[in-house]
């Protein structure tokens, strides 16, 4: 006997009618507890249209009306937005363990190998495991420290490729070799080789990597839409691109992992990344983990997104607010020059000499911080912020770059005024609330040590071996200074100066 034609429709729509009678209870239950405020949504997709291409600046101007901790809908996703010092110690240091997970994503799931790296791997016994072998192995002081001779001469070559320009007072792209100078730290830190060794060209390294980081910041539907939004990521070709973005670095980073293999031993002094991870492929007695292809590809992952585009937004960044104050880069370089005097280059052993240029450096992450939005958290239990109730899988985002300007902290907060630091403990290494360009608390970014090396040593020298002037008769308060939108807060417009070679006296 055949089914009647109903019953086929009817018991398609039972799995629907659960989930909104479920939707239902949820949202009862917690209207009976307080909730942050936050602006009001619309059907279905909340406040998603209301974002904008710089989220965190949109952010920003909400938080004044709802205060640091607000609630917004995010499609189906509750997510608790902070804006303050105060806020951000709740979260990252008061509830740190309700709420050090990671949601899980369309993008960052593809790009960690479905979580094997250590920046988006959600909590737990895997995620503790990588993270002490990162801090142990991988970006401990003595790591940090055998790079050194990489991070010096890959300096000097680029001083070297940049006094061809200043004898024709020729604008440099400056953007343009930071991004080559980090990507080639990075590439020989991690397997000994410089990107223009392994084949890459620098446009198409440069391509890939900010193809890679548009995907961690991209809107996926299925990030916001359970249970449906992958069918439009599909129809919108999001699926394709981080498809075809995964299998380029895969095949790259499967080369030189083979590459590896093939050298068989290599001098312990100068292990790179990858010889450190191979090591750990045999069976261990010490470390829960037993290193394989996916999971040393999944920390070159890490490496590359986080790596090399946020050390060259920093310099870039802190060279276009020198550009535009002379008097502070005049002072930076006046002690500088002082403290090296005859040498050529400014060496590592130089940089704790240099505390203005170090204050430079916490002004320039203050005001242009590379992640202006701490990557998300979720919260695993219930607790609260400020008297607010966070329930759980809530996700949970700092507002970093807000927190820079707030001026409760700052004393005239967009300006560029290094002196601020005079005297100020304030540091931006997880323990001071106010400045978080690296984040804090279990999930704070182990290779802070490495990033910030490598900022120092260029930052040094290129202020040691030459003065710099804006082009084309350009005024400091006519230097393009926007945003680009993304994860990452690059400067939109390539930073262009004129290298003028310093002859010491």
């Amino acid at each position: 006997m055949a089914s009647p034609v109903w019953l086929t429709p009817l018991l398609l729509m039972i799995p629907v009618l659960f989930y909104l009678l479920k939707n239902k209870i949820q949202a009862q239950r917690s209207q009976r507890k307080q909730q942050p405020p936050g602006p009001p949504g619309i059907p279905i997709i909340g406040n998603l249209h209301q974002l904008g291409e710089l989220r965190h600046r949109t952010l920003w101007q909400f938080s004044k009306k709802y205060g640091p901790v607000m609630l917004l809908h995010l499609g189906r996703v509750p997510t608790v937005i902070v804006s303050s010092a105060d806020a951000a110690k709740e979260v990252l240091n008061t509830h740190d363990l309700n709420c050090c997970s990671r949601p899980l994503l369309a993008g960052t799931g593809k790009l960690s190998y479905n979580y094997l790296d250590v920046a988006f791997t959600p909590y737990g016994d895997y995620w503790r495991d990588m993270r002490k072998i990162c801090v142990l192995e991988l970006f401990s002081a003595k790591r940090v420290q055998s790079f050194q001779f990489v991070r010096e001469e890959e300096t000097d070559l680029l001083i070297s490729s940049i006094s061809k320009f200043s004898s024709s007072a020729t604008p440099v792209d400056l953007s343009e070799k930071m991004m080559s100078l980090t990507a080639n730290i990075t590439c020989r830190a991690a397997f000994g080789k410089s990107f223009q060794e392994r084949g890459f060209g620098h446009e198409r390294f440069q391509e890939v990597i900010h193809e890679g980081l548009a995907m961690l910041g991209s809107f996926s539907a299925a990030d916001f839409f359970p249970y449906v939004g992958w069918v439009v990521d599909r129809l919108t070709g999001l699926h394709a691109r981080l498809e075809n973005i995964f299998q380029e670095f895969d095949v790259f980073y499967q080369k030189v992992i083979e590459d590896h293999i093939q050298k068989q031993s290599k001098d312990p002094g100068k292990e790179d990344i990858i010889d450190v991870l191979l090591g750990m492929e045999r069976p261990q007695t010490e470390t829960a983990i037993q290193s394989s292809k996916d999971h040393i590809k999944a920390i070159l992952m890490n490496l590359f997104l986080a790596g090399v585009d946020t050390g060259a937004i920093t310099m870039v960044w802190a060279m276009a607010e020198l550009a535009r104050h002379p008097r502070v880069m005049k002072k930076a370089q006046e002690e500088i020059r002082s403290c090296i005097g005859n040498k050529t280059r400014v060496s590592e052993s130089d940089i704790d000499k240099l505390g203005y240029l170090k204050m430079i450096v916490k002004e320039t992450m203050r005001l242009h911080p590379p992640g202006p939005l701490l990557v998300p958290r979720e919260a695993m239990s219930s607790f609260s912020i400020n008297g607010y109730e966070i329930e759980p899988k809530t996700r949970i985002q700092v507002n970093v770059w807000a927190i820079g300007r707030d001026p409760k902290i700052w004393r005239n907060p967009e300006e560029f005024f290094p002196e601020r630091f005079i005297d100020n403990p304030i540091d931006f290494k997880g323990q001071n609330y106010e400045l978080l360009p690296f984040g804090g608390g279990r999930r704070g970014c182990p290779g802070i040590s490495m990033g910030l090396a490598t900022v120092e040593l260029a930052l040094a020298n290129l202020l040691f071996c030459f003065d710099w002037k804006l082009p084309f008769n350009l005024k400091e308060e006519e230097l393009n200074m926007e945003e680009a939108s993304g994860i990452t807060t690059y400067k939109k417009a390539a930073l262009l100066l004129v290298p003028i070679q310093y002859q010491s006296a």
